[in-house]
């Protein structure tokens, strides 16, 4: 069969992109689909010349553009300018070179973060732009967001299919288990991991009472496949486990000292900061379009991704 589909994943080498060409080689990928996985090394996305460059070097029809300058809550209030700079930089080539080379489709990644701080829950996707973010990370926030708006305006003005996916609280294989950067769920394992080999307590900082959904790499991965191909909406959509799935940070350390086989005591430091609550999304359009869809369950997951981190300690943990 030819290949119809030459498709550029950006930020190919992290947390989503891993999952996207696992489960591309594990037999979701199609025979007319040539995958191509890019990284920091292969582009500055940051610069023009060198994302168009990049783009006349594999002319692709499609795009899954995940890359993106991240990081956790304290890098983000220290830094919130140049996580504005950088991601708006980086935004606006990938999507005006997938314009000027004529790609077909363009799936961009955004994040339940965006979203308003003063809000009512669940969120769904007609919410994005309805307040300001919170605060500690209104630049990464605000540049993800006027992916949406530019979105609109390529469709509005060059009929451009170009849309926006956005995930809850990923996790799995590859992600960054960096303790004091990283995403509360892989700096967990991290510290199970540690609390085991010193036969110490395990310390939780804040209670342990706020709410995540949290959604597997792996099945996030099958549904970029599905809105790649099949959705069709500019409109964003929100791929996540449903409002009933949400596990406290308590529960998902649980979880995570279950998997690791950690016998020690679990203590909350709570003289250090919960962040927020809860920030409740719908899966409902999701449901609408795929009623069928099976998510992993949620301790299968901690447990593969445990696995997973205990077998790859000596570069997970950088």
């Amino acid at each position: 069969m030819w290949v119809t589909k030459r498709i550029l994943v950006t930020g190919g080498t992290g947390l989503v992109g891993r999952a996207i060409e696992k489960v591309v080689a594990d037999g979701e990928g199609r025979p007319d689909e040539e995958w191509i996985f890019v990284s920091s090394r292969d582009a500055d996305l940051t610069s023009s010349s060198e994302t168009k460059a990049l783009f006349e070097r594999h002319k692709p029809t499609h795009v899954i553009h995940l890359a993106a300058m991240v990081g956790g809550l304290f890098k983000n209030i220290r830094s919130n300018l140049d996580f504005w700079r950088t991601n708006i930089h980086i935004n606006d080539n990938v999507l005006h070179s997938a314009h000027e080379l004529g790609v077909q489709k363009v799936v961009s990644c955004l994040s339940t973060c965006i979203f308003p701080d003063k809000t009512t829950y669940p969120i769904d996707e007609t919410m994005i732009h309805n307040g300001p973010p919170h605060s500690s990370n209104f630049g990464y926030s605000y540049a993800k967001r006027m992916i949406d708006i530019q979105n609109r305006g390529y469709s509005e003005q060059h009929s451009r299919r170009f849309t926006a996916v956005i995930p809850t609280n990923v996790f799995g294989p590859h992600d960054n288990f960096n303790i004091e950067d990283g995403h509360v769920l892989p700096g967990l394992i991290h510290k199970v991991y540690l609390a085991k080999q010193s036969g110490s307590a395990l310390t939780v900082w804040g209670t342990g009472k706020p709410r995540r959904q949290f959604i597997y790499s792996l099945d996030l991965a099958r549904l970029f496949l599905w809105v790649l191909r099949e959705y069709d909406e500019v409109e964003p959509i929100i791929l996540s486990v449903g409002e009933e799935d949400e596990v406290s940070i308590r529960e998902a350390a649980e979880a995570i000292a279950e998997a690791m086989e950690f016998r020690g005591e679990l203590v909350f430091d709570t003289t250090k900061s919960d962040g927020q609550f809860k920030k409740t999304a719908s899966n409902a359009k999701l449901r609408r379009y795929l009623p069928g869809f099976q998510f992993t369950p949620f301790r299968k997951a901690v447990k593969e991704t445990c696995a997973w981190f205990n077998a790859n300690y000596a570069n997970a943990r950088k």
